[in-house]
């Protein structure tokens, strides 16, 4: 698929998140990955090589083992990696299922 631009793109992304215990993952993995990122600029640098390790591992396992799909990383690098951010932002601070639902998707609920 091509997209034009990041707002056309978000509403592709989420479509691909539609699980909860996808969401989940992508968080905890863009959260160890911020902080690994934080750990190696102040201590030791050796540890940016595990940054995209972490963040992504955790990514793509909820794709392959949890979603079922493709992870959207593979065609769009750019845009996925910063639908990711703005998926943590409004996870961060609760309002993901807002704009899930303001976007036409229904939250489905589930067990991690």
């Amino acid at each position: 698929m091509n997209f034009r631009s990041f707002d056309e793109f978000w509403p592709f992304y989420v479509t691909q998140h539609s699980k909860p215990a996808t969401r989940r993952w992508h968080f905890v993995g863009t959260l160890l990955s911020i902080l690994l990122l934080a750990y190696s600029v102040l201590f030791n640098w050796w540890f940016l090589l595990c940054v995209p390790l972490v963040g992504y591992g955790f990514a793509w396992y909820s794709h392959f083992f949890i979603e079922g799909n493709v992870p959207a990383t593979f065609g769009h690098p750019v845009w996925s990696l910063l639908c990711d951010y703005k998926m943590f932002g409004l996870m961060l601070t609760g309002r993901m299922d807002r704009e899930i639902k303001r976007l036409g998707k229904r939250p489905i609920f589930q067990a991690l």
